[in-house]
């Protein structure tokens, strides 16, 4: 289902839907009050919702469609503004899967990355919607390192399900860890700020967006800024934060890659990485410089996940000691970062 009250926008996306082939396109809404009236009927499995629309915006038709399609998964169209990120992000909290940044509406029909996203997003969530994720290959535990060192960092990676998945594991468990945490979610600029202070109220602890050159200090939680990737450095007093807006990695600025590879370069084997839900495979390749170096990964399970592509792909490549819902895997965090077995 798509809810937006462009007409412009509307059929922009109607023609990409239907010249794609993988989705049904069951009903289109100019407003949330039609959304509404119809979502019970078509049943979707996936709801493309603008936040900003007339007679019901996205917002408040959110809670209503959650309670009519509960399995439906919703995805919020946003503008790139101060006012969009912040609605996106409320959007987020109260329960809506994913968000795509839609740009201008006199440019919406030359930005084929714009299409690319929202369609590879629809994909993958109306796949777990609708019960019909395809068949994931088998994959086996990595055992733990032989000699198991205490972690001197804890390096995350998230994308879609990310602002309410890293709440969830971080809340409990942060307060009781003293090592630097560094994260990577896939979002852009003027959204990262909003989330770290979201992230903050969560965790009742200092979370804020990393700064370039800073040292890494004992007990910080600090999250990569949209659009530029986070890296580990060496400074003259210890581990800093490198920021750069070096090519997109896995299509993706900030990544987790350039984190996790550059984390075990400065850390060696004392790195915990932890893979969270999210869309594609990035994370696999730094998880596996992780765990060369003596680290360890551990990552979420498909259950609990919004789309199993992250964790699933570092899983599948064999460099996952454990695959766990986000309880399980915040408590066994605890016990690595404090250096105890597994």
């Amino acid at each position: 289902m798509l809810v937006d009250d462009s007409a412009i926008i509307r059929g922009f996306m109607r023609r990409w839907i239907e010249q794609d082939g993988r989705v049904e396109l069951v009903k289109v809404c100019a407003d949330g009050v039609q959304a509404v009236a119809e979502a019970a009927v078509c049943s979707p499995d996936v709801i493309v919702l603008d936040i900003e629309m007339p007679n019901m915006d996205g917002l408040s038709a959110l809670p209503q469609l959650r309670r009519l399609v509960p399995a439906a998964r919703i995805v919020m169209a946003s503008t790139l503004t101060s006012a969009g990120a912040s609605q996106t992000i409320k959007a987020l909290s109260l329960g809506a899967a994913d968000y795509i940044a839609k740009p201008q509406t006199s440019q919406i029909g030359g930005v084929d990355s714009y299409r690319i996203d929202l369609l590879d997003k629809i994909v993958a969530l109306g796949e777990r919607a609708g019960g019909k994720a395809r068949p994931r290959a088998d994959y086996r535990l990595r055992p733990p390192p032989i000699i198991a060192r205490k972690p001197s960092a804890m390096v995350i990676a998230a994308s879609t399900g990310g602002p309410s998945a890293l709440p969830a594991f971080l809340a409990p468990i942060a307060s009781r860890i003293d090592q630097p945490i560094l994260i990577v979610q896939h979002m852009p600029a003027s959204f990262t700020p909003l989330l770290a202070e979201k992230l903050e109220q969560a965790i009742g602890k200092s979370c804020r967006e990393a700064v370039d050159g800073e040292v890494l200090a004992s007990g910080a939680v600090l999250i990569a800024p949209g659009d530029q990737h986070l890296c580990v450095g060496k400074g003259a007093t210890g581990a800093i934060v490198q920021l750069n807006r070096g090519e997109p990695v896995n299509s993706c600025r900030p990544a987790a890659d350039p984190l996790f590879e550059t984390a075990s370069a400065v850390f060696g084997g004392r790195v915990l990485g932890v893979v969270l839900t999210g869309m594609g495979h990035d994370g696999r390749t730094g998880a596996s410089r992780i765990v060369s170096t003596g680290g360890r990964v551990i990552v979420q399970d498909e259950a609990s996940s919004v789309v199993w592509g992250m964790p699933g792909a570092v899983a599948q490549a064999g460099h996952a000691e454990a695959v766990l819902p986000l309880r399980e895997l915040g408590q066994l965090s605890v016990r690595l970062m404090n250096g105890e077995a597994a």
